[in-house]
């Protein structure tokens, strides 16, 4: 994890869940993969605040991922849309945890 920074930055982190009781997935899901954009002073910061928003919302975390901040991931070659970026911006703006998308774990079937 990278050290922390002095002043935040906004990280991409993806999210996986399991099951819990009062979880809110749908009947048939087994679990579900969490887009998250996290503001925080470092990422341990980020991941730390995510994972305390997602377990008051009764979600199961099991384990999360970085893909770095919108500068790691440009200098990685990424092209990130103003769509992602605005949410980004938005995180950052409300030192919050947005979650742009969720996409629930399971046979499409029982879903």
């Amino acid at each position: 994890m990278a050290k922390a920074s002095r002043e935040p930055e906004v990280y991409t982190l993806v999210v996986e869940v399991g099951r819990k009781a009062g979880d809110g997935l749908p009947d048939g899901a087994t679990g579900a993969g969490l887009l998250c954009y996290a503001a925080g002073r470092g990422e341990d910061e980020a991941v730390r605040e995510t994972v305390q928003v997602l377990k008051t919302a009764d979600l199961a975390v099991l384990e999360v991922e970085s893909y770095g901040t919108l500068a790691e991931r440009r200098a990685s070659g990424e092209e990130i849309g103003e769509d992602e970026i605005a949410l980004m911006d938005r995180a950052l703006a409300e030192n919050a945890v947005i979650v742009a998308q969720m996409t629930p774990f399971g046979d499409e079937d029982d879903i």
